[in-house]
């Protein structure tokens, strides 16, 4: 995965993913802290409502922002989020009421609904070799996971010499440095966005999800990884306070093994990735996590648990790790930026009905009855998505025009209309093809 660092554009995007990502646990740490002062014993509903404020603000504006950076440059757009997310942070510190939170918070994640998919849209046009590529997602992973262990420790630490309102000085200092860092380097030419209405372009990104079959059966697989997720993330807590009896640094022992089965799964991936293909590591992935809460229940204590949690982890990261390689093959170079950003939306809608679900089950009928009901959910997924994504997935169809002339340029290297190629929806191929061999 290292040998990807090589590539200086690719090295300094890491480096920006990273300061972002460590200012963004800090601030995660402080926005608690900011809640308790404000609220007190309500600090629970205020983070509980940001959290659906920026899932609402992530599936509604990662579209529209998609569409408006295929008519900016691409590293100023990035640029202009970046300092836009750190201006709004800056302001987090001197709030004192808790609506000013909630617009702030808004403004943050809108900023970041439009960064995320962009940036990660960059990331193949740098690393075109999909070897590369795929070590370049599993580093990415793989930092993403270390940062959920670093950050609240780094937090911690902090907290014992300066206040918590500081910690957004560290965010607003990781957002600034993104932004420098995104500066240094020259990004590879977009290919121009073809001409058309705003609202075209806007829903791009969705029509192609839902006219190509694997993206369908990708999008119902993140509905049994949130359902999956929404078990650890929001119960977790009880599970360890209330059943178990223990305190908060058994909670984070537990989020750590979650944690670390993940980062394990990065590391295995790219040699993995290189014997079998994305569907069926993923398919195993999705079903190491559904699998996992389903036996929830029958978990005697701690040691138990975080056993558990490290294979739910080691299963969320081989279904999320090779998304970028599905998307990438399923959408033209042009295209990207607005399939990667309609995979943002979709994939933030599920957690954003899997997330009050598991909240919602754990505490009106128990924590049993919630693992049960959101292993349901997750299997009802599953099946859904062996039925959506073929399992024979060739990279190239063969199929025919048959509303274009013979002597189309299209077709020059077909016979009689037909051709093989890898297909890709695109205007012409509004539909994907249904004769395939």
């Amino acid at each position: 995965m290292l040998n990807t660092l090589r590539n200086r554009t690719f090295r300094h995007l890491f480096a920006a993913q990273l300061v972002a990502l460590v200012g963004t646990g800090l601030a995660t740490v402080a926005l608690g802290l900011l809640a308790w002062q404000l609220a007190g014993a309500d600090a629970g509903l205020v983070l509980g409502t940001a959290l659906a404020i920026k899932m609402i603000a992530y599936v509604t504006l990662a579209p529209v922002a998609a569409a408006l950076a295929e008519r900016l440059p691409r590293r100023a757009f990035l640029v202009a989020l970046d300092l836009i997310r750190a201006g709004v942070v800056l302001f987090l510190p001197f709030v004192t009421e808790v609506w000013q939170v909630y617009v702030l918070i808004f403004m943050l994640q809108a900023a970041s609904a439009g960064f995320t998919p962009a940036f990660q849209a960059t990331i193949p046009d740098v690393l075109p070799d999909e070897r590369d590529y795929t070590n370049a997602l599993s580093l990415m992973r793989l930092t993403e996971d270390l940062e959920q262990l670093l950050s609240p420790i780094l937090a911690a630490a902090l907290l014992t010499v300066v206040s918590f309102p500081v910690l957004f000085g560290g965010t607003v200092a990781g957002f600034v440095l993104s932004a420098l860092l995104v500066v240094t380097v020259a990004l590879p030419m977009r290919a121009p966005a073809e001409a058309g209405q705003f609202w075209a372009s806007t829903t791009k990104g969705i029509r192609i999800y839902l006219a190509t079959p694997r993206l369908r059966g990708l999008m119902v697989m993140e509905l049994a990884v949130a359902a999956a997720g929404a078990m650890i993330y929001v119960n977790t807590v009880v599970l360890v306070q209330a059943r178990f009896g223990l305190g908060g640094s058994q909670v984070a022992l537990a989020f750590a093994a979650f944690g670390a089965g993940s980062m394990v799964a990065a590391f295995l991936l790219p040699s993995l990735l290189d014997r079998l293909a994305d569907r069926p590591v993923m398919l195993g992935g999705a079903g190491l996590m559904v699998a996992g809460v389903a036996v929830t229940p029958l978990i005697p204590g701690l040691v138990a648990l975080m056993a558990l949690w490290a294979v739910i982890g080691f299963g969320f990261s081989l279904t999320q790790t090779p998304i970028g390689r599905i998307l990438n093959r399923s959408a033209r170079p042009e295209d990207r930026p607005a399939v990667f950003a309609a995979q943002f939306a979709l994939s933030h809608a599920c957690w954003l009905i899997t997330y009050p679900l598991a909240g919602w089950l754990g505490s009106a009928f128990g924590l049993a009855q919630a693992a049960l009901g959101l292993a349901a959910v997750g299997i009802v997924a599953m099946v859904a998505v062996l039925r959506l994504w073929p399992a024979h997935d060739p990279a190239e169809l063969e199929h025919d025009h048959a509303d274009l002339a013979p002597d189309h340029p299209h077709l020059r290297e077909g016979h009689d209309g037909t051709h093989r190629h890898p297909v890709m929806i695109d205007p012409l191929h509004p539909h994907w093809p249904r004769r395939t061999a």
